[in-house]
């Protein structure tokens, strides 16, 4: 029996990840969270109150677990530092590039303590990285562009939505990529997804440049009018928090989703329905085969063969392209 916890298990990308959990023979899962009382339970899990910004109550809900996945943004590693000095594995979804490098300085004492700290494990980051690998492979001179399209019609929760508003204007430039069907060539503007920031280290690539678009086109023209002036009109409370409640309240668009990477010559594509459940059903694959990783803080890149991985996720209802990868090896 393996005991998972999922701090943040409420949410959309927790529940995925617990409906795929319980699917694994001989899985246990504790779907955990600071107000379990506000989303109906998973069947199949256990539900469990707990507060992660609690060192006491934090140690008391690690008893007797095996594995963390972490779904919920906390702003630090102090839970990733638990887990190691107790030798629980350790699975992070998230994409800020600051704790993904506070979490990594953790390889020496999680490698001395045999954990397993597993990053980026999702869609961005995650699938980008594994795609990445493959362009990097065929041609690893190159820079990588990484375009992600996202449904704006999907429902995000608050802190989604916040970290979004974050990026907006931080960054300047795009450029044109081709997403597979039905959407076809589009604008992606720069973003700063953590991909950037990793991937040239991981994969030894010159330079990774990230960019973002939604399906509809309309809030992409809007998403590229947000530049540095609005960004600092974003930062104030009152206009902040009104705009997120509009955009919480209002769907214009599809749930689908899409993320292509593109190298020399080689373009590669991982596309579905519902990012959040691309995020759980990656994280729960990747914590199927955690036993057998070798321990320390890796990204899931290190991890794992990128085409066998996708190429499994895939089977759970997305679509996988390698057709262009193929294409640009010849």
């Amino acid at each position: 029996m393996t005991t998972i916890l999922i701090l943040g298990g409420y949410g959309a990308v927790g529940r995925e990840a617990a409906y795929a959990l319980t699917r694994q023979p001989g899985a246990h899962v504790i779907v955990a969270g600071r107000n379990p009382g506000k989303a109906p339970p998973v069947p199949g899990t256990v539900t469990r109150r707990v507060d992660a910004a609690d060192p006491a109550g934090l140690a008391r809900a690690l008893d007797g677990v095996d594995t963390v996945l972490m779904c919920a943004e906390t702003g630090d590693a102090r839970v990733a530092r638990a887990c190691v000095a107790r030798g629980v594995d350790y699975v992070d979804v998230t994409a800020s590039a600051g704790l993904l490098a506070e979490i990594q300085a953790l390889d020496g004492p999680a490698r001395e303590h045999g954990t397993r700290l597993a990053l980026s494990v999702g869609l961005v980051p995650g699938v980008t990285n594994l795609l990445a690998r493959i362009c990097a492979g065929r041609s690893p001179s190159a820079e990588l562009l990484i375009g992600v399209l996202l449904g704006s019609g999907e429902a995000h929760g608050p802190a989604a939505l916040a970290w979004t508003l974050d990026g907006l204007g931080r960054m300047d430039g795009s450029w044109t990529m081709r997403f597979p069907a039905p959407y076809g060539d589009r604008v992606v503007h720069r973003f700063p997804f953590s991909d950037q920031h990793t991937l040239p280290d991981t994969l030894g690539v010159p330079a990774v440049r990230t960019g973002l678009c939604l399906d509809s086109r309309a809030l992409t023209r809007l998403l590229s009018a947000a530049g540095r002036p609005a960004a600092r009109l974003l930062r104030r409370p009152r206009v902040r928090g009104l705009l997120l409640k509009l955009l919480g309240a209002v769907h214009v668009g599809g749930d689908g989703f899409a993320v292509t990477v593109r190298g020399d010559g080689v373009q590669v594509s991982f596309a579905g329905r519902r990012q959040s459940r691309a995020t759980g059903r990656m994280a729960a694959l990747l914590i199927r085969g955690l036993p057998g990783l070798p321990a320390g803080a890796r990204h899931v890149e290190q991890l794992v063969d990128p085409v066998a991985f996708l190429t499994e996720l895939a089977a759970d209802g997305f679509t996988l392209d390698l057709s262009a990868a193929a294409e640009g090896a010849r």
